[in-house]
């Protein structure tokens, strides 16, 4: 499970999500990607997963890369507990995701088997997401 080694602030403030990514919107490594269309947390497990998802598909041919990282801790209180008595401890870690993010990356196989692939990570994930290509990113392929 992805964590971080150590932080600045053991407990955060929620946040808002609004507006688009700004960054991480590019094809970087590979010639396919999944780009989250909407906003959410997605936590370390949920990004095992889809990893998981992804490589046995492909069989461990290609290359995956995870471009995104829980560094953000949710806090939880014990269950029967009142209120008060300050903030919870960290239970688990998310990455803030925005629409146009790009999650996960694939290089080295089939369109076909890509979009597959990804498609099966898609549904380990809280949030809709798009299969984009490096052709469709430069605006000489199709939208799908």
């Amino acid at each position: 499970m992805l964590i971080p080694k150590r932080v600045k602030y053991r407990r955060v403030q929620r946040g808002r999500m609004k507006g688009v990514a700004t960054r991480g919107t590019k094809i970087a490594y590979g010639d396919y990607a999944l780009a989250a269309t909407e906003p959410c947390w997605i936590t370390g497990n949920q990004i095992e997963a889809a990893r998981v998802a992804l490589t046995r598909y492909t069989k461990r041919g290609g290359q995956v890369w995870i471009k995104i990282f829980p560094d953000k801790p949710v806090t939880e209180k014990p269950a029967e507990t009142r209120m008060g008595s300050g903030k919870g401890s960290p239970e688990y870690w998310v990455a803030v995701v925005k629409p146009g993010r790009i999650l996960f990356e694939i290089g080295g196989v089939s369109e076909e088997i890509a979009r597959e692939a990804m498609r099966l990570a898609a549904h380990k994930l809280p949030c809709k997401c798009k299969f984009i290509s490096r052709e469709m990113q430069n605006g000489t392929g199709g939208e799908s």
